[in-house]
């Protein structure tokens, strides 16, 4: 590198043909990433096959007309194809292509089999004419890389860390018969492999054509992979191919992008099951806000009142939050989650001495909890008849009774949550729902109105999830539960008049919101009435009083989150990674880009933003459609397809080796695909809907 460096520095003029050999050839904005990596690995002797390369300065197809740089070009593939005896490979070495955050796999041409002069100023025009892509029409320089063509007998790729979790321990190796070509195309499943650092083998699936990787292949791999990370300075995605006589040659070095963080997931094992039935929706910001923080603050309380878990271990937990939009809560800590009690926690007398000091005040909580709640429940309902009518209010009381309904929430919600860990297994008490669908039924027979209904009786609003922005569904039902005949429990009584209580918060602080939406969008501080949703609280004040709006708010249609998995952990940068197997038991694999949900596709032609592109095959051909996707599932082919690599840079949920992905989820259908756990399956609820 110093020689190169030195070159820089002096100005060394470019030429338009360079052997692969010349140290020129390494420097980028020459020969391109792809050829200046195989220059430096070849300079570095690594087995990089004999070749040239026209730079980005030869001057393109009108280059080729020229008598003098015809006869060069012409002279220099004679010498390489021993007088055209052997074939040669043609491939692009865009600037674009193979950095370090993204490879831009597949996205240039590549010609494979080049056997005649004539056949190599094709493919070269063919190359060129790459640099072109939907998603660069202004086409960065290239260059050209000509090599020899080796007669693999198996290849494949390698990486240098897993590119599935990050883990640089470990060493990746798919292998096909034949062409790595193959399977970097995605026309062929792999047999795959994970070495050790030194080439022992830690897992092993077999594809359909069974390769199997001898020890001392193996080992050349691994030595290979460690000798290029460190000449390179990090893990490297590494073609390679291997010819009769047993040599093994680098065909392409590039560094590993898109490493999915499901290795880095750590902190409580997260879940929607104990929030989800007060939270079933995705939360817009200022929803949550309004009612997941308060929801969160009042059961930290209860938590640590009822002493059920150390307050360190409390206030260590996010307790309740909002994952993508939807409501989440630490099932550890609530302890929906089954676990294993160490030896340590056998032995420890903290926590039965913790339990007996909470026995104390939980007995007399159980006791005076009741008689505390209602109390609470009358101060609430004289402060909700106090409100004057919500148009009459101004835009700063507006904001201040949005403050004090979060306060309210905490109470409302620390008081419920104490109730319900308090009262015992057996503990019964009419629902607010049972009342709600009584008093439904109860109106429709008095034929109120659908639109009256809630005014009339406001218990309804127990039968939906509070919104800013969306419209009560109520039930088209016709039967009400049955009336509980015995004395109900004090204290589930009590839970379910405060979970009321607080339902009725909610309501009240969406319609001022909705208030301050509607006077925002006639002002035309907002576009909308329904942006109000899209601010947070802290950013109310500033934009109905002063009409500052953030940067970043924006009006259009936002994508649907998708459900969240039962049980899951969350990466540093918030990506979810369920907690199941990387490799489900149907055979199909996880290639990473996340998690997604949307309508099934199955041509190119079809698909619009965000939707699933369900094929047999990865073909190279659906590179151009990538950024628009929001998931990808096939029936065949490799997680370290250049497809596949390419789907990850652009955040594509992307699974291969889906058996009768096509049948199994037909157009029209609503997928959801985890690109890190590698399991596709049927929205149920979208189904349940159509």
């Amino acid at each position: 590198m110093a020689a190169i460096r030195t070159l820089e520095e002096r100005g060394v003029g470019a030429a338009a043909l360079l052997d692969i050999s010349d140290e020129r050839a390494a420097l980028v904005h020459l020969a391109g990433p792809k050829a200046s990596n195989l220059a430096r690995a070849r300079t570095g002797n690594f087995p990089v096959l004999p070749g040239f390369v026209l730079t980005t300065e030869f001057g393109g197809p009108p280059a080729l007309t020229d008598e003098d740089f015809r006869r060069e070009l012409r002279r220099r593939w004679e010498a390489l194809s021993s007088g055209g005896t052997r074939h040669v490979v043609v491939r692009s070495s865009s600037v674009a292509e193979d950095g370090a955050e993204s490879s831009m796999a597949g996205m240039f041409k590549s010609v494979s089999d080049v056997a005649t002069w004539p056949d190599l100023l094709s493919a070269i025009e063919e190359v060129l004419a790459s640099a072109v892509t939907p998603l660069r029409p202004e086409p960065a320089p290239m260059a050209v890389l000509i090599q020899l063509r080796v007669d693999a007998t198996v290849g494949g790729v390698m990486f240098g860390s897993d590119p599935l979790t990050g883990r640089r321990d470990r060493i990746v190796v798919a292998a096909v018969s034949g062409s790595p070509e193959q399977l970097v195309s995605g026309t062929a499943t792999d047999t795959r492999y994970v070495l050790s650092r030194r080439g022992r083998v830690l897992e092993r699936d077999l594809g359909p054509d069974g390769v199997l990787l001898t020890g001392a292949r193996r080992r050349k791999l691994a030595r290979l992979s460690r000798r290029s990370s460190e000449a390179f300075g990090g893990p490297q995605d590494i073609e390679w191919a291997e010819d009769a006589q047993g040599k093994l040659w680098m065909l392409q070095s590039r560094p590993v992008t898109a490493g999915s963080e499901s290795a880095a997931a750590e902190g409580p094992v997260l879940g929607p099951g104990p929030v989800a039935e007060t939270f079933p929706d995705p939360l817009a910001p200022l929803e949550q806000d309004l009612w997941l923080d308060p929801f969160r603050e009042g059961l930290k309380r209860a938590l640590i009142i009822a002493g059920v878990q150390s307050p360190t271990r409390i206030e260590a937990s996010p307790v309740v939050t909002a994952v993508g939009g939807r409501a989440a809560a630490d099932l550890e800590l609530l302890r929906a989650l089954p676990s294993k009690r160490s030896l340590l926690a056998l032995i420890d007398p903290r926590p039965p001495a913790r339990r007996l000091a909470a026995a104390w005040r939980v007995g007399r909580l159980r006791a005076a909890l009741p008689v505390i709640s209602q109390d609470l429940l009358e101060r609430v309902y004289d402060e909700l008849a106090s409100i004057p009518v919500v148009r009459a209010l101004g835009e700063k009381e507006l904001v201040n009774q949005l403050a004090r309904s979060r306060q309210l929430l905490i109470s409302l919600h620390g008081h419920e949550a104490l109730a319900g860990m308090l009262m015992p297994g057996d503990a019964h008490a009419p629902t607010a729902a049972s009342n709600a669908l009584r008093l439904l039924l109860k109106a429709r027979r008095e034929r109120v109105p659908e639109r009256e209904i809630i005014e009339t009786y406001p218990e309804v609003l127990a039968l939906y999830p509070p919104g800013i922005t969306s419209s009560p569904q109520l039930p088209s039902t016709s039967q009400a539960p049955p009336l509980v005949a015995s004395d109900p429990d004090p204290l589930a009584a009590a839970r379910e008049s405060l979970r009321f209580a607080a339902r009725l918060v909610q309501e009240l602080s969406a319609r001022l919101a909705r208030e301050l939406g509607r006077r925002a969008a006639e002002e035309g501080t907002l576009r909308a009435a329904e942006d109000i949703a899209q601010l947070r609280f802290d950013e109310l004040e500033a934009t109905l009083l002063w009409r500052l709006v953030p940067h970043e708010l924006d009006s259009a249609p936002r994508r649907a989150e998708p459900p969240l998995p039962a049980a899951f952990r969350l990466t540093a940068s918030g990506a979810v990674v369920a907690e199941s197997p990387g490799r489900n038991g149907g055979g199909s694999q996880g290639a990473g880009g996340g998690r997604a949900i949307g309508t099934a596709r199955a041509r190119m032609e079809d698909v619009g933003p965000g939707d699933v592109l369900v094929v047999r095959t990865l073909d190279p051909q659906l590179a151009g459609v990538l950024p628009m996707l929001g998931g990808l599932v096939a029936e065949t082919g490799s997680v370290l397809s250049h497809l596949a690599i390419l789907a990850r840079e652009f955040q594509v949920a992307t699974v291969v080796g889906v058996h009768d992905a096509i049948h199994r989820f037909p157009p029209g259908s609503t997928v959801i695909v985890e690109g890190d756990t590698g399991a596709v399956s049927l929205d149920q609820d979208a189904s349940d809907e159509r």
